[in-house]
């Protein structure tokens, strides 16, 4: 492919002509990369030698820093996404780490550049009738109060996938109102749990027994009586919204999501969530700001609306 075949390569400088050439010829018969892999980097480096062209670059060494960021926000305006520009520096970054492990340049010119942030798109969130009319429904089916403690597990406490899988009886037995779990990072956090989900545990747990090995510790166990796995837990949730006629696709993260954000609508409460959740660093919390809160006193106990953690 010569440059002046590319929208963006016309003027392509001769200095990198060759070089892209002899890169891409280097993926492809070196490292065993795809032909779509190839001419997907082929595209990247002809699309930034036209930027450079129009910059009026003669010479590898012009190319710096801000000629590359100058190429990022051109793009950006241009329309292309934050996903794609992260791709383009990408090969930016592997295609110029090349050029100095050739002896060609010094330094990397597009190692400190960054794309601009993806915009961070939450799940769509439950609603808190519909959900509640389905967690109020007898469970039907074996297993089917397991399934239905899993998804009020989930709800009530805003466990990740991984933190309910880990869980043994241990964790949760005595009709506890709140427990200690482990997450990311091996970092423990308490949880609390409402009263309905209590209610589920025990329907749960009192038929445990039939089903799990003697020595298997695993809270939520398969018919096999051995630890549920994550994606059986999935697997399980879809099921029990088609049961329970929830009337939404159901999965660990969109629970989590909802559970985030029902708390926040209710008591606007940040620090409080992000503790709830597990996070490490308030600003992954901040994403659930861009919600209409609405402010009341308390957190949890009267925020959620699923946390009556007194027995009914």
């Amino acid at each position: 492919m010569r440059g002046s075949e590319h929208p963006d390569a016309a003027g392509t400088p001769d200095v990198l002509q060759p070089l892209i050439v002899q890169y891409v010829e280097r993926l492809r018969h070196h490292k065993r990369y795809s032909p779509h892999s190839c001419a997907a980097a082929h595209r990247d480096l002809e699309s930034f030698a036209g930027h450079c062209a129009r910059a009026g670059v003669t010479r590898l060494e012009q190319i710096d820093l801000h000629l590359v960021r100058g190429y990022v926000a051109a793009r950006h305006r241009a329309g292309l996404q934050p996903s794609s520009l992260q791709r383009h520096l990408s090969t930016l970054r592997a295609f110029f780490r090349q050029q100095v492990l050739d002896g060609r340049l010094t330094a990397n010119p597009a190692q400190t550049v960054r794309a601009p942030k993806r915009q961070r798109r939450l799940p769509a969130v439950l609603g808190v009738e519909a959900l509640t009319t389905a967690l109020d429904r007898a469970p039907d089916g074996e297993l089917a109060s397991r399934d239905r403690a899993i998804v009020e597990l989930f709800y009530s406490t805003g466990l990740r996938l991984a933190e309910l899988h880990g869980l043994d009886v241990a964790d949760v037995a005595g009709d506890r109102a709140e427990f200690t779990v482990t997450g990311k990072g091996r970092k423990q956090r308490i949880v609390m749990l409402g009263g309905p989900a209590r209610r589920a545990l025990a329907d749960w747990l009192a038929q445990r027994a039939d089903h799990a090995a003697a020595d298997e510790p695993a809270l939520f166990v398969s018919t096999r009586g051995r630890r549920l796995s994550r994606t059986a837990i999935a697997a399980g949730l879809k099921r029990w919204a088609r049961q329970a006629q929830l009337g939404a696709e159901l999965h660990p993260h969109r629970l989590r999501h909802s559970f985030a954000t029902h708390l926040l609508e209710s008591s606007g409460d940040l620090r409080a969530v992000q503790e709830m959740l597990g996070h490490a660093h308030l600003a992954t919390t901040q994403i659930y700001t861009q919600l209409d809160w609405k402010r009341l006193a308390a957190v949890y106990d009267g925020a959620h609306p699923r946390a009556r953690r007194k027995p009914e």
